[in-house]
């Protein structure tokens, strides 16, 4: 098996699975040390204090550009879970209708969902849609035999009943929670901010849907169009 080190000597990018990772790669353990957070030790990295770096911008072309990308794209462009499945509720039909942009990387789709768990209870909070088409089988969930919910692991989540919350960053966004304006959600390729209050414009070249389904308590999603960035 080849080495991270000799892969990146080959391709610059694609041993890495995102910019943070790129960061992380060029922090070393005295910078932890002496700055404490991961975080500041990145913006020093990011801001060119340790040697010549690749912007957000410029990480993203080549790892589009690259050969692991390229090969990604292809094989996703294969099979669609929604392929052959007799959608009938709305918000399933949205997100088949999402599928492939979402797995070109043509969009991102962020979804707010309320509705109740396989233990009855109430959660609610976003999906990163793209994020979930990379990690899990969709199909169960087109064809009805799996209930698509909202799960500690996704970029928000909240148990109504136990009271339990949780948060994770996904590939594409980062939740933000002590801004005034609430909950927002940065863009991890160009840094742009997402507004989700209702009340607010969402932000640049995003669009709100709201979509009624007999299957789920209540849906909204976000989408945002990549091929104008």
């Amino acid at each position: 098996m080849e080495s991270r080190q000799t892969n990146h000597l080959r391709d610059p990018v694609s041993c890495f699975k995102d910019y943070e990772d790129y960061l992380d790669s060029k922090v070393t353990p005295m910078d932890l040390f002496f700055l404490k957070k991961k975080e500041s030790a990145r913006k020093l990295v990011e801001h060119g204090h340790k040697g010549t770096v690749l912007s957000l911008q410029e990480f993203e072309q080549r790892k589009a550009a690259s050969p692991s990308a390229t090969r990604h794209h292809q094989n996703q462009t294969t099979t669609l879970a929604s392929s052959g499945c007799d959608v009938q509720d709305n918000f399933l039909r949205a997100l088949a209708e999402r599928e492939e942009a979402n797995r070109l990387g043509k969009m991102t789709s962020l979804i707010f969902m309320r509705d109740a768990n396989t233990l009855g209870q109430e959660v609610s909070g976003y999906i990163d849609y793209a994020h979930r088409l990379q990690t899990q089988d969709f199909a169960p969930y087109f064809s009805g035999r799996k209930k698509l919910v909202p799960g500690p692991s996704d970029l928000c989540y909240y148990n109504w009943t136990n009271q339990v919350s949780a948060s994770s960053c996904s590939s594409n966004y980062e939740p933000i929670y002590d801004h005034p304006d609430g909950l927002l959600f940065r863009r991890k390729m160009d840094s742009k901010i997402l507004n989700v209050d209702p009340k607010c414009d969402p932000g640049e070249d995003l669009r709100r849907s709201v979509v009624q389904s007999g299957l789920y308590a209540h849906v909204v999603i976000l989408d945002h169009d990549m091929t104008s960035v």
